[in-house]
């Protein structure tokens, strides 16, 4: 009698805890005699996979035992590897699928130079429902941020057996107030902007400190509540002169003749965006435009001040998790195997008014979640809001 089979990927950016996540399903399942695939580089296993092909299977397709899983909870990053493959928009098939009939569809974006170019995409959505049933898999655990949990809940619709679990040291995915890789994202970027205090202030200049948050202000936020510091976040554009008059009242008063920001990604300020460049990615997304490294020539510009721009941004990332995204990961993979085992499907581990709970797949059409700027962003002082905070969960937010 055939055993049965789970596969499990990662998709979108790594962060620390995904490898807890593979460990712990794979120990249960060995409990239980059920297989374990891992499917390697996220949703391209399932896109590009070739199972006629003994090279493409070895690739893509990594069954998980706990002799090739047992020591990699002490590290960092996720051993399926990683992609930001979007299988119902895909812009070049695969060799081995060029020819074959696809629904395809044409879509405007802006190209490099801001021009419109018109893309051809395909769906090989039914290329991944083969490669699922070729592949004997019954149930699929997804671990990704939005735009991973995006195609998830299309192939939830698709009748496909899933489970989500959210990472993003963003923090932006709904339904949800935590995201694995959140906690050890503000821990690194606490450590380097205490760390460069000493470089800033030895050179008695404006200290500005980029991380992560394109639509989100989650990771800039939560760190500077825990330092003390002012922030821009996406979702409130600054007043550019107000910010500066706040930072040098900040260096005046400061013995050591110095002044601290950090600023997300895609935060912008009244009268300008940061630009975009390069072609979009399989979710339509184009990099921007270092913020923090603008911002900084903006001052100088307009006051002489001396700036240091630093990019924290992959360095909060890497390494290893930390002890609440090691728990996190470690419950939120348990929940998702015994949701498994119980036969549900279109759900996603998560934390709801600070309890452990199962809720729906996101719904794509929603978007990013983002901050509620009325109760936990000073929109004068630029700084988080440090009051009324009795009776929320241990992350001061919740989930929508």
């Amino acid at each position: 009698m055939a055993k049965k089979r789970i596969g499990i990927l990662t998709g979108g950016g790594d962060v620390p805890g995904l490898n807890s996540v593979i460990k712990t399903v794979t120990y249960r399942s060995s409990e239980d005699g059920i297989e374990i695939l891992g499917l390697r580089r996220g949703w391209e296993a399932l896109t590009h996979l070739n199972l006629e092909d003994p090279a493409s299977r070895s690739r893509y397709v990594l069954p998980l035992n706990r002799e090739n899983t047992r020591t990699i909870d002490r590290r960092g990053g996720t051993v399926l590897h990683s992609s930001r493959t979007n299988p119902s928009k895909m812009r070049k098939l695969p060799d081995h699928l060029a020819g074959k009939d696809f629904p395809a569809s044409a879509s405007s974006k802006g190209g490099i130079d801001s021009t419109t170019s018109v893309t051809k995409t395909w769906d090989v959505s039914g290329q991944v429902l083969a490669n699922l049933s070729a592949l004997g898999i019954e149930h699929l655990i997804a671990i990704g941020g939005d735009d991973t949990l995006s195609y998830a809940a299309k192939l939830d619709q698709l009748g496909v057996k899933i489970i989500a679990i959210p990472k993003t040291m963003d923090n932006d995915v709904r339904n949800t107030e935590y995201c694995i890789g959140f906690s050890t994202a503000i821990t690194r970027a606490s450590d380097a902007i205490q760390r460069q205090r000493t470089t800033v202030g030895s050179h008695e200049r404006i200290g500005i400190f980029r991380v992560f948050g394109r639509d989100a202000g989650f990771t800039a936020l939560y760190t500077a509540y825990a330092i003390s510091i002012r922030c821009v976040i996406p979702e409130h554009k600054i007043d550019l002169d107000k910010l500066i008059e706040l930072l040098l009242e900040d260096k005046r008063r400061n013995p050591s003749n110095y002044a601290l920001l950090v600023i997300s990604e895609g935060a912008a300020w009244q009268g300008r965006e940061p630009p975009e460049y390069g072609e979009p990615d399989a979710y339509g997304h184009r990099k921007k435009a270092s913020v923090a490294e603008l911002l900084a020539d903006e001052i100088k510009r307009r006051t002489g001040e001396d700036t240091i721009a630093s990019d924290l941004t992959y360095d909060l990332r890497s390494g290893d998790p930390d002890f609440i995204d090691k728990l996190v990961a470690v419950t939120f993979g348990n929940m998702a195997y015994d949701a498994v085992l119980d036969g549900k499907s279109g759900l996603m581990s998560a934390l709801v008014g600070g309890c452990y709970d199962l809720v729906p797949i996101p719904d794509p059409k929603l978007g990013p979640r983002k901050l509620d700027v009325a109760s936990t962003y000073n929109t004068e002082r630029y700084r988080p809001i440090y009051a009324n905070k009795r009776g929320l969960p241990i992350f001061l937010n919740r989930a929508s």
